[in-house]
């Protein structure tokens, strides 16, 4: 590459390059071009930043972590990890994935909420199960749902009412795969209901639906996932009981 002095301006002369040709007059493969990697840009691998976790509150069933049931009016920290990612709250117990892929939980472990097989309370946590595919979780009042790397979605817990997913209403304490489906994308949770987005798009719920917040035009409970409508373009969703926000792109 030849250089150029000009107005006061070093420039680059690029040279001159023939393409190399694959045979049908087009570009050879695994030739790097800028727009290329920009385009791939969102599958590049992410740093990973530590975290510590951090609690504090009521902590009468042990949900803050501790090990004790000591109530906190300051922020402690839960061990002494840098390696959480993400976590959820229930109703007195916590979900977390790790950057690992391992799950986790603690608290009140009524009607299996901890997913751990039984209904056995903690106050320090304990892994669920020895997978290493979580990728997210939300947690009701006293159920989960969380989703694996391969798109695949569990639930556990309380499940009166079918807000587990698994077309019954029997509780389970360790986690059962919500269908077949792997194109499950951001989980959400009411109290006694369940909302995930899938990766087209669209919008499903489940379980209880006294107040009409699964969105489906009635007040009839639902034991397996229904989708919500036929809109697509759904992005963000956030339930609490008896009512759901959620956002589309337009």
């Amino acid at each position: 590459m030849s250089m150029r002095y000009k107005g006061g301006v070093i420039s680059a002369t690029p040279p001159t390059i023939t393409p190399p040709v694959d045979g049908e007059g087009g570009t050879a493969s695994g030739v790097w071009t800028l727009e290329t990697q920009l385009q791939n840009a969102a599958s590049w691998p992410k740093p990973v930043v530590p975290k510590q976790l951090w609690s504090w509150g009521d902590n009468g069933d042990g949900v803050l972590g501790l090990g004790n049931v000591t109530n906190r009016s300051s922020p402690v920290q839960v061990g002494a990890l840098t390696t959480w990612a993400i976590t959820s709250i229930g109703n007195q117990f916590t979900i977390a994935v790790k950057t690992d892929g391992t799950l986790w939980s603690w608290g009140k472990g009524t009607w299996g909420a901890l997913g751990l097989g039984n209904l056995i309370y903690y106050s320090s946590p304990k892994q669920v199960g020895a997978l290493t595919t979580w990728s997210k979780s939300s947690s009701g009042s006293r159920h989960t749902l969380a989703i694996k790397i391969d798109g695949t979605l569990w639930s556990w817990g309380q499940n009166s009412d079918g807000r587990l997913g698994l077309n019954n209403t029997t509780y389970y304490s360790s986690p059962k795969q919500v269908g077949a489906l792997t194109t499950w994308s951001i989980p959400a949770t009411c109290t006694s209901s369940s909302l995930v987005i899938r990766t087209n798009g669209s919008l499903w719920s489940w379980g209880d639906n006294s107040a009409g917040q699964l969105g489906l035009g009635n007040t009839v409970n639902r034991s397996s996932p229904v989708q919500v409508g036929t809109l697509t373009k759904w992005i963000r969703i956030s339930g609490k009981a008896g009512f759901v926000l959620a956002l589309r792109t337009v």
